[in-house]
């Protein structure tokens, strides 16, 4: 690794200690030229597969529509960013570590609404009557009758 200071080559790991409940490798480095010592941060890294929309057509994962999603769904509930990025997280987590190139967008749905149906019933069921395209009324019922059932 360069040294951050003086462009040289030659740094030495002086110490390394995982971080991120053993996600990262933090190492602090000595540079060997003018001795100035940095720190930096080694993780994996996950590719996230492509989506492939009913149509047929392959798309880059964007994870601006996803939190797009979830914002329309939860719009003035009470539910904490906090919350949401979790679940925002665990959804790019599963697919990450999928082992896939490509998953439907199907898949990528029925994790939005798995998160939301945890997070908060009446966004589930904003988010449900849109991708599931509820036509009529009983739908919207259908679907609030298996909630109440499933507790």
């Amino acid at each position: 690794m360069h040294c951050p200071f003086c462009s040289a080559q030659d740094t030495k790991v002086i110490d390394s200690r995982l971080v991120a409940d053993g996600y990262q490798i933090r190492r602090r480095r000595e540079c060997l030229q003018c001795h100035e010592r940095f720190t930096t941060f080694e993780m994996a890294e996950l590719v996230t597969p492509k989506i492939v929309k009913n149509n047929g057509n392959r798309e880059p994962f964007n994870e601006d529509k996803l939190r797009a999603g979830f914002s329309r769904a939860l719009e003035k509930r009470p539910v904490s960013e906090e919350n949401i990025e979790n679940a925002i997280s665990r959804i790019i987590h599963t697919l990450q570590t999928s082992g896939e190139r490509e998953v439907s967008s199907k898949l990528v749905g029925t994790l939005v609404m798995n998160e939301l149906k945890k997070l908060d019933k009446v966004a589930y069921i904003r988010f449900a009557s849109v991708y599931l395209s509820f036509d009529d009324i009983k739908q919207f019922s259908d679907e609030i009758d298996k909630l109440q059932r499933e507790g």
